[in-house]
């Protein structure tokens, strides 16, 4: 990365260490973080990137080989800078990171790298907000905008027999590939986006046998149907009536997903509009309505617990695959960063997003934390545009 978008952990103290023309501090070097920083700084607002690894878009190096984005390349840009058309309609991981690169350098970002934020508070005078990061320093802004991701510490299931079993379990942040696992027999715990998309990619990369452990059977909606993209409709119902949308939804799955509950997966009962409400996001088709078809991905009962070598499930049987690969999801991990400024709800996601700030929190900003139906990236662009609107009106 140039010098004049990348600072290394010991140039800290020199650049954003002072006080004076205190900066907004921009937590996370991802696209929530990079996009709020590219929105301030065309508004006029300094805005200093604080990433904790030693590059931007870190958790998108290391997803799967095959991940693409399942919103269109026009609808997943950041603010400023359109993604190349070379990049296809649905843009790969590799692209995304070069994308992320390009973005900070085409702005001219102050990213600050090695430099991690473990804590945020209230300044003493009340005026500004106080950052405890790596190496014992403590930074002073006026603002914080808080963007360290969707994704950002696996979550493994706290199942019964877990610490003695005996298989290979790993988590899915750390799946790159089928390679590793030619010849043998996989099990994948659930069926969320990654869920799917691994269990369909070990099918076609020589798995033996693959199976997919369900506890909630998910809504599948095809990433484009006639060339008409998911997210479109997504975009074009979000604010309708709840009711209405579970009926369309429906209906238009009856036409272009076919019935597999002989296969194990049956349809789910529940409104899929009413499911994403409740968080739970359609899984979009990008091989496994065939892998379930032909038999190459076999759905099973969720998981119940762990006996040694064997994965007992929800039925009562007991299989013993080779590997286990758990999709079960991530953490916000936000409790140690500013749970104790009561602006987290139970569930330890942010009150609030965007331009708005938690009530007692003025000047504190949240972005990327939310996984709305329309699209995670779209989201984030509207939300950096509303939060440098909301600061620059404030400078």
């Amino acid at each position: 990365m140039p010098e004049r978008t990348s600072r290394t952990d010991e140039s800290l103290r020199s650049s954003v260490d002072r006080t004076d023309g205190r900066p907004v501090y921009v937590i996370g070097g991802g696209p929530g973080g990079l996009a709020a920083a590219a929105a301030l700084r065309e508004r006029g607002v300094r805005a200093v990137v604080l990433e904790r690894s030693g590059q931007v878009g870190s958790s998108w190096r290391r997803h799967y080989d095959r991940l693409h984005l399942h919103t269109i390349r026009r609808w997943s840009a950041l603010p400023g800078l359109a993604m190349p058309r070379r990049f296809g309609r649905w843009v790969s991981r590799d692209d995304m990171v070069r994308y992320l690169e390009k973005y900070a350098e085409h702005h001219e970002l102050e990213v600050v790298t090695g430099v991690e934020v473990s804590r945020v508070d209230r300044t003493e005078d009340g005026t500004g907000w106080q950052l405890s990061a790596t190496g014992g320093r403590v930074l002073t802004g006026r603002a914080v905008v808080v963007a360290t991701g969707f994704n950002h510490t696996p979550r493994l299931p706290g199942l019964p027999g877990r610490e003695d079993f005996t298989g290979e379990l790993t988590h899915a942040s750390e799946y790159r590939n089928p390679a590793p696992y030619a010849g043998k027999d996989v099990l994948v715990v659930g069926i969320g986006n990654t869920g799917a998309e691994i269990a369909a990619d070990l099918a076609e990369g020589g798995a033996a046998r693959v199976r997919i452990a369900i506890r909630t059977v998910p809504h599948i909606v095809r990433r484009s149907t006639a060339g008409w993209p998911a997210q479109a409709t997504a975009v074009l119902v979000r604010r309708l009536p709840v009711r209405l949308v579970d009926r369309a939804a429906r209906l238009m799955s009856r036409v272009s997903v076919p019935d597999l509950a002989e296969q194990g997966l049956p349809r789910p009962d529940s409104g899929l509009y009413s499911r994403v409400r409740e968080g739970a996001i359609p899984v979009q088709d990008v091989g496994l309505i065939d892998a379930v078809k032909r038999g190459r991905v076999i759905p099973v009962a969720a998981v119940a617990s762990f006996d040694k070598d064997a994965v007992v499930l929800a039925d009562g049987s007991r299989i013993t695959p080779d590997a286990v690969i758990a999709a079960t999801g991530y953490e916000r991990a936000l409790e140690g960063l500013v749970g104790h400024l009561g602006v987290l709800d139970a569930r330890g996601r942010p009150v609030v997003h965007g331009a708005r700030t938690p009530d007692g929190a003025p000047g504190l900003y949240f972005t990327g934390f939310t996984n709305p139906i329309s699209g995670m990236l779209r989201e984030i662009a509207l939300d950096a545009r509303r939060i440098a609107g909301r600061l620059a009106v404030k400078s």
